[in-house]
């Protein structure tokens, strides 16, 4: 019994109904102000502290997981997706961080100098050396670079089953992060997280239901609430009419062609 307030006291009452562990019948009575009778204000049925309760509602966007887009399916894209960003930004100039920026040349230019006393541009220039792909000794061969390219346009390639149902290609996609090189003629980089082919090289005619530009499924209209009328008694019969159809006891005239 716990009291809920001037002259309201609600009684809990253990449920023995099996698939209600640790829930409780929760009674709720008042009695109102110079009055003599106790009434019954509510009866419902809560969770106790121990009660076996269903799992937290997640909505749909954040239950999904990498792998759960199937042929098909479509994922729709928010208008405001902190992922994406509108294709022309007007900032010309490098990143802070990019080999290519002054500010990393001056900052290198400085560090080498304390160290050595004096002033190189020897590590500007291997940082763009190696921002351009010249610091390794050796690089694919055009015959390794065929080989590469038939094994991701196998696997993630306008022929496979996801593609062919895909609303859209890669080629339009504003997850599609484009390679350097001969390859960004046919291939990109996926950058959804939701994607099958997230961190994969994809073609750019493959697809999925992950597009960015995918539609968005309007949401199905809410039934009505059904209208129940107890007020009226609807009389039924309880044998079918005469005209009806039923078969009855066979006439004179069956009877006669039966022995003909």
């Amino acid at each position: 019994m716990v009291s809920e307030g001037d002259r309201v006291v609600t009684h809990y009452f253990a449920c023995k109904e099996p698939g209600y562990r640790g829930w409780r019948w929760a009674v709720t009575v008042t009695r109102a102000s110079r009055a003599k009778n106790v009434t019954l204000d509510e009866t419902v049925l809560l969770p106790g502290p121990d009660a076996l309760l269903a799992p937290e509602w997640v909505p749909w966007s954040e239950r999904l997981r990498p792998g759960d887009l199937g042929p098909g399916d479509l994922l729709p894209t928010e208008q405001d997706d902190p992922r994406l960003e509108p294709g022309y930004t007007g900032e010309d100039a490098p990143p802070p961080n990019s080999a290519v920026s002054t500010d990393l040349a001056d900052h290198l230019d400085t560090e080498d100098a304390e160290i050595t006393g004096r002033t190189t541009t020897r590590g500007a220039i291997a940082a763009v050396a190696d921002e351009l792909g010249m610091g390794r000794a050796r690089v694919l061969s055009r015959h390794g670079l065929r080989l590469a390219a038939d094994r991701w346009d196998e696997s993630f390639g306008p022929r496979t089953p996801m593609a062919q149902a895909a609303p859209a290609s890669c080629r339009t996609c504003a997850f599609l992060v484009p390679l350097a090189g001969s390859l960004s003629q046919s291939f990109g980089l996926c950058a959804n997280e939701l994607a099958p082919a997230d961190g994969r090289v994809v073609s750019l005619e493959y697809g999925c239901g992950g597009h960015s530009e995918a539609a968005v499924v309007p949401a199905p209209p809410r039934p009505a609430e059904p209208v129940l009328d107890s007020t009226a008694v609807d009389p039924f019969p309880l044998r079918p009419p005469a005209d009806s159809g039923s078969v009855g006891a066979p006439d004179e005239a069956s009877e006669d062609l039966g022995h003909s």
